[in-house]
């Protein structure tokens, strides 16, 4: 207890420590919310992964896909690593940085205001924030009531609070540079743990051989299909239900092209070469932590005596059980370092989402709106304000949750992702590419999804049986959205061909650049 406690301890006091020291980062707007524009590729990087993964996918995902899957789970955390990451970085980051500069656009839904020429538009986009992400921040204090249990026997709602407040003073005093900087410390602790506890728990069962001889006897005998009962299916390449794999792979991976507080990263990359740098070390980051929770989540029914004694197929604690109780066995100081791990999965995805709810609000829907008169001194205190309503806010519901089991916000949490990913994903890319798209198709895009998401809450039994899981929902508006924007803008009003050319126009703009980075031509 004492080991795990000074762990904790020196944690908290290194990240609110960094806080205090980065305010005089965030004595503007532009500093507040992007960090001056000017963060460098391994704070991106780090801020970017650390943003992606949280206790949602250590604890839940790579717990419930491990045992539905087996080790075929791999191919999510292969997925966030190459196209997650490696085809986010390379097809969004550089035209992301330059048009959004080029447009004075701090955030995504002030993006879509000025590419498109709509305030209408803007404020659709910054609800749609609104309503989604609030929920997705509740859903990160869910993975550490079981870990916190398991480790210090500390009440659920202590753990919540603690972490809440913690979080806001760094982030409300150091804004989006102390965030990157603890992102980079989190993300080490990540890179670190994730190895560490990979190794002990596989060597608690034999070591890897073993433990994979053991997994491919395993069967579920309780299973509807006779793939699934067949003995060596949760040790093969594909596993048991391939095609809702696949789901879980395109929602996991491509929706991160349209998480705002994912996409904002790339708003404040410092310069060219930390965009190369960026990418290699995120792809790298997210191959070791994605891919490492939900390899460890394969093994999970290895432990089925724990977490299956009846013979069900389901662990009898639910999915969100299957980690804990795999992690349970583990010495005190592994322990400590798990507790560690899951505090910085939560704690940078939980800065990142605050951070980005805040901006969307303050900088996209009340100012010019609701107050007309906002100067920049009132902006960032507005958003500070905001940052401590919404972690209060997302405490409230995930202590609802706790106590009272309330579903109704566990369903709402579940589709956040594939509402926001699929609402903006498509209509995103295509206006940093193409000149043709259009604001209805934008409009139409942006009702799509988050139609079907809100409907896949409340009538889900009457959709098509693939798509009554949220996650296929989610990867489904996701592709469709490449389907909607072309078609749309293709037989709708074209924008005002004289704009569009202006905004484009950044990207054709001579730049010099040292030699050591160009050839140059060639001599006569």
């Amino acid at each position: 207890m004492f080991i795990k406690s000074i762990l904790v301890i020196i944690f908290f006091g290194l990240m609110i420590g960094i806080g205090l020291y980065c305010r005089k980062h965030s004595t503007d707007v532009n500093g507040f919310v992007l960090g001056g524009r000017s963060v460098g590729a391994w704070l991106t990087a780090f801020a970017y992964g650390t943003s992606y993964f949280s206790a949602v996918v250590f604890v839940g995902y790579a717990g419930q896909f491990g045992w539905r899957y087996g080790i075929a789970a791999t191919w999510a955390g292969l997925g966030n690593a190459f196209i997650g990451s490696l085809m986010a970085w390379a097809v969004l980051g550089r035209r992301t940085r330059i048009m959004s500069q080029y447009l004075s656009s701090a955030t995504m839904p002030d993006f879509f205001g000025k590419r498109f020429q709509s305030d209408a538009l803007k404020i659709a986009a910054s609800v749609i924030c609104f309503i989604f992400l609030i929920p997705y921040t509740a859903s990160l204090y869910n993975g550490l009531s079981r870990l916190f249990g398991m480790a210090f026997s500390v009440d659920y709602s202590v753990c919540v609070v603690i972490m809440a407040v913690l979080t806001g003073i760094y982030v409300v005093a150091g804004g989006y540079m102390a965030t990157a900087i603890n992102d980079f410390i989190q993300g080490i602790i990540m890179l670190i743990g994730i190895v560490a506890v990979i190794f002990a728990v596989l060597e608690s069962k034999g070591g890897f051989t073993e433990a994979l001889a053991g997994i491919a006897k395993v069967s579920d005998p309780s299973a509807s299909t006779a793939l699934a009962k067949s003995p060596g299916i949760f040790a093969s390449f594909f596993g048991p239900d391939p095609v809702n794999l696949l789901g879980v792979v395109i929602l996991t991976s491509l929706g991160t092209w349209g998480l705002p507080q994912m996409v904002q990263k790339f708003y404040a990359i410092k310069n060219e070469s930390d965009i190369t740098k960026g990418t290699v070390i995120s792809t790298f980051f997210a191959l070791i932590v994605a891919g490492g929770c939900y390899f460890l989540g394969g093994f999970g029914r290895l432990f089925t005596a724990q977490l299956d004694p009846n013979g069900l197929g389901v662990p009898v604690e639910g999915y969100d059980s299957v980690i804990p109780v795999m992690l349970s066995g583990l010495p005190d100081i592994l322990l400590g370092v798990v507790v560690i791990l899951v505090l910085s999965a939560s704690m940078s995805t939980l800065s990142s989402l605050v951070l980005a709810s805040s901006s969307t609000l303050t900088l996209d829907l009340l100012k010019g709106h609701v107050i007309k008169e906002m100067d920049e001194k009132r902006q960032l205190s507005t958003m500070r304000v905001l940052i401590v309503i919404f972690i209060a806010v997302s405490v409230i519901l995930a202590l609802i949750q706790y106590r009272s089991n309330v579903t109704f916000i566990a369903q709402l949490m579940g589709v956040s992702w594939g509402a926001l990913a699929g609402a903006f994903l498509a209509p995103f890319m295509f206006s940093l590419y193409w000149k043709g798209v259009t604001k209805l198709s934008c409009w139409v895009n942006f009702v799509f999804s988050s139609v079907v998401m809100t409907a896949n809450i409340f009538v889900r039994a009457d959709f098509p049986e693939l798509l009554r899981s949220p996650i296929n929902a989610g990867a489904f508006c996701m592709l469709a959205g490449f389907v909607i924007v072309p078609i749309v803008s293709l037989v709708t009003p074209k924008p005002e061909r004289e704009f569009v050319d202006d905004a484009f126009s950044c990207y054709t703009r001579t730049v010099t650049v040292r030699q050591s980075r160009a050839l140059g031509d060639s001599e006569e």
